[in-house]
């Protein structure tokens, strides 16, 4: 037992030892513009040309769940608004019933649709905009 005592402190020991040596690494160059790599301009382009290129990305999303008839439960409809950074993007709907399912895909631009929203699709496009 006490050589198993003995181990654990000094695999902790090292352990410290090895943190300390790291940190010490780390924090020595931090403030040194010099120790940057030269690519540092071309990594920045990059950076700002993917930016760019996800602005047209669907990154908002925004999903609601219900029953959209009385006599069916387990909130099986849905709504979901999916659109980029401008606000266009989809809405996709699934009505489920106890005997049919119907879906319907509606097109956003601006956060608005040119066609009447269900208070389910408005919410989910409320929600994607958030």
């Amino acid at each position: 037992m006490l050589l198993l005592v003995l181990f654990t402190t000094v695999v902790a020991v090292a352990a410290l030892i090895v943190g300390v040596v790291g940190l010490r690494r780390t924090t020595t160059g931090r403030g040194d513009v010099d120790a940057l790599p030269e690519d540092v301009v071309g990594l920045r382009q990059e950076v700002a040309a993917l930016r760019a290129e996800a602005k047209g990305a669907l990154r908002h999303l925004g999903l609601v769940r219900y029953d959209a008839f009385a006599d069916v439960g387990g909130r099986l409809s849905w709504s979901l608004a999916l659109a980029d950074d401008g606000g266009n993007g989809v809405v996709l709907t699934a009505i489920h019933g106890r005997s049919e399912a119907r879906s319907y895909a509606k097109s956003i631009s601006g956060w608005s649709c040119s066609q009447p929203l269900s208070p389910e699709e408005e919410e989910a496009v409320r929600s994607a905009r958030s």
